[in-house]
């Protein structure tokens, strides 16, 4: 079968999942995972067993096969306990795409080139199709960052952002103010960080104490954002993108 939009076609295979709901919510996101199974046939036989409870709209293998597991108008159950923007349960106005992908570890690698090259096509179509933002365009560790990491730093949201697919602002050279915070500190100035971690759609508290959820939301943000080093920690570059970052969600 065919996926069409205007004079871009993307072939698909269906394998169809009995694991989704109805849906009665706007598509609002799209939000990009990896399996983290072994094979591809793990992949599927998950996706159509029913006690699985597991599912998503789209799935790329590594050879960048196109495989339709839910249909978009029906809710697919691949994000779980989920929060951005003051939204919870993202499953209701999200559209799943899957990357066959091991995942973390030490077999954990970058994505293939085919494979980025059908996401592509594949995120132009959607995001026309419902008039999704680039900003919409989210990670399973953005919603989630107490539960997942993909689909991890190895994935690249700088190729993406280049053919306006998602939000990923240009890391430039800052004055970096002196200033390092870490797990159990407390201080005025990390209330203001929360905000504009906030802002950007994470979900953190409102007080001024680096917390345990602190420290997973700025690992989602390093793992996204500035995918480098990944420590929990904001230290003055940290900061400044956290700042750049916000300025234009």
């Amino acid at each position: 079968m065919k996926l069409k939009m205007k004079k871009k076609k993307v072939n698909y295979s269906e394998v169809l999942s009995p694991n989704f709901s109805r849906r009665n919510k706007k598509i609002k996101y799209i939000i990009i995972h990896y399996t983290g199974t072994k094979s591809l046939i793990e992949t599927l036989n998950i996706f159509k067993d029913k006690s699985s409870q597991v599912s998503c709209h789209w799935l790329i293998s590594k050879r960048g096969k196109l495989y339709k597991i839910v249909d978009e108008e029906n809710i697919a159950w691949h994000a779980g306990t989920s929060f951005w923007k003051g939204e919870n349960n993202l499953n209701d106005s999200s559209i799943g795409i899957e990357l066959d992908n091991i995942g973390h570890g030490i077999h954990y690698k970058t994505f293939s080139n085919i494979q980025m090259k059908v996401l592509e096509k594949l995120l132009n179509i959607l995001i026309k199709k419902y008039n999704i933002k680039k900003q919409n365009v989210l990670g399973h560790s953005d919603i989630a960052p107490d539960r997942k990491l993909d689909p991890g730093e190895l994935f690249n949201w700088s190729r993406l952002e280049k053919k306006n697919l998602a939000y990923y602002p240009e890391i430039k050279k800052y004055k970096y103010r002196n200033i390092f915070f870490k797990l159990g500190d407390k201080n005025i100035e990390i209330k203001i960080i929360k905000k504009k971690l906030n802002k950007i759609g994470y979900k953190c508290s409102q007080n001024n104490c680096f917390d345990t959820g602190l420290k997973l939301v700025v690992e989602a943000f390093q793992r996204r954002f500035l995918p480098e080093k990944i420590n929990g920690i904001i230290d003055s570059k940290v900061y400044s993108r956290i700042i750049h970052v916000s300025k234009n969600t």
